[in-house]
């Protein structure tokens, strides 16, 4: 794929309705979901500046499936950008739905706010909702095109519309190391 494409692709993620993404039955997640993310990865990141246009970096990052497949635990790393972080998604056994939570390693603070959601029809959707300058946000993290073992792709998009549109901010497309 040419980095045309690629932009032309990101563009048309940008405010659109997202119809295929409905988010899952709550109570319906399972120990094992995120096996598929275990090894190590390589990632073609682009992240949207305040302009508008999109800024591509690489990165990498090591996973690991924990607690028989209750946790999964990501170590992210992007050395072109001095930064660093860890996924941990976790499945809530008595509610069954899965929690992401991030730490931003300058910090070290697990964030309080992690999104939650599960798999549906081979897409996991994770959501949470917070209010930015008195305006109801929504906030949505999607892991998608997933073929085990190989790649997928994570995006991350925020609604201020009750989620009848989505800005998307940020895209990884994972490749297996």
């Amino acid at each position: 794929m040419t980095r045309r494409n690629v932009l032309q692709s990101a563009a048309i993620l940008t405010l659109l309705p997202l119809p295929g993404l409905a988010a899952p039955a709550p109570g319906t997640g399972k120990p094992g979901e995120f096996d598929w993310l275990a090894g190590e990865w390589k990632i073609a990141n682009r992240k949207r500046k305040a302009d508008g246009s999109w800024d591509e970096f690489p990165g990498e990052a090591t996973c690991w499936t924990i607690l028989g497949g209750v946790g999964s635990v990501e170590e992210l790393r992007i050395p072109a950008r001095d930064f660093s972080g860890m996924g941990l998604r976790l499945l809530d056994m008595d509610k069954r739905v899965w929690s992401d939570f991030w730490v931003n390693a300058k910090s070290g603070a697990l964030g309080t706010a992690g999104l939650t959601g599960g798999f549906a029809n081979g897409e996991g959707i994770f959501e949470s909702e917070d209010t930015v300058d008195g305006k109801r946000m929504v906030y949505r993290g999607v892991w998608d095109r997933i073929v085990p073992g190989k790649s997928h792709r994570w995006y991350q998009a925020a609604s201020s519309d009750q989620g009848k549109s989505w800005d998307v901010g940020w895209m990884m497309d994972w490749t297996r190391a």
